[in-house]
Parts: C-alpha cells; structure tokens; sequence
C-alpha cells in the first residue's frame, strides 16, 4: 500500500505536522541526551507517543503520562476513581491496554486497589520506564521518524515541514 493512501500513515503525518511545527531544535536535541528528557519535555512525550503507535507499544507512555497524573491527585475520591481506571485499562489480566509487567508488581497493586495510596502504582511506572529507556528509546533515536524530523529542523529552523 502506497504511503499516500494508507490511512493510518496519513492520521501520523497529520500528528507529527501538527506537534513536529510546535518543536525546537533545542528541545529536540535534548530529547537525545536522556529518556528523562524526552519524557519530560513540552512535545516528547506527544512526538514518542505517535512513534510507538507505529510499534503498538503506545500503552506504555499512556500509562506512565497517567501515573504521573495520578500522583498529583490530592483528593481520596478522585484518586479511587483513577486508580480503578488505570487498574481496569492497563494491570489487570485481559486490560484494553495491558502493560507488560511482573506479577509480583501486578499482585501488589491488585492488594492495593481497594485503598490506593499516592504510591500505589510506582513500581509499575518504574518497569514501564525501563522498559522505554532500554527498548523503544533507543529505536526511537535511530529510527527515520526522529531523524527526519530533526533533518526538519536543522534545514528548515523552527519551521518543520514534515510529509
């Protein structure tokens, strides 16, 4: 299928014109000193989310975006509310977005659930994390998708047109 009628190439162009023209060459660069920042730039996590729809890994920055939310949350009803939520779509067995993590992790937050602490959900977060930075960071920098969008940059200044 040629790239200019598959849709699904066409939804990521959309998105990485849309993020990409918002990028710097700064911020970009820096995304390749440290996965840490990457994930805690303004556009990385948006720009890595859209690479790893492309290995259907997407789950994992969703789920590590969300825990980072869910840390925030000072109110005990709104943190049941998200605990439940996080727990249905991404730990327990079957979930629409199921993150690849231990069973002893998996077992701890199942314990939990019912009284889910600030914490309750750190040692998940942990492994996701290094799942990225070992695994998808790494393909993330060599792959054409970030290359071609810091060649953007570097050609163009700040004005990144990607296609």
């Amino acid at each position: 299928m040629s790239p200019n009628t598959c849709w699904l190439c066409k939804i990521f162009r959309a998105e990485e014109n849309e993020i990409s023209s918002k990028v710097s060459l700064e911020e970009l660069l820096q995304w390749s000193q440290s996965f840490e920042n990457l994930v805690t730039s303004k556009y990385g996590p948006m720009i890595y989310k859209t690479y790893l729809k492309t290995e259907h890994s997407d789950e994992n920055i969703e789920f590590w975006l969300a825990c980072e939310a869910y840390k925030k949350i000072t109110s005990q009803k709104k943190r049941i509310s998200m605990a439940r939520k996080l727990f249905t779509n991404y730990i327990q067995p079957q979930a629409p977005n199921e993150i690849n993590i231990d069973s002893p992790a998996r077992k701890a937050i199942m314990r939990n659930i019912q009284e889910p602490t600030q914490s309750c959900f750190d040692e998940a977060q942990r492994i996701i994390y290094r799942h990225m930075e070992r695994d998808s960071y790494p393909r993330f920098l060599e792959s054409q998708f970030y290359q071609k969008l810091k060649q953007s940059l570097q050609t163009n200044g700040n004005k990144s047109v990607v296609t």
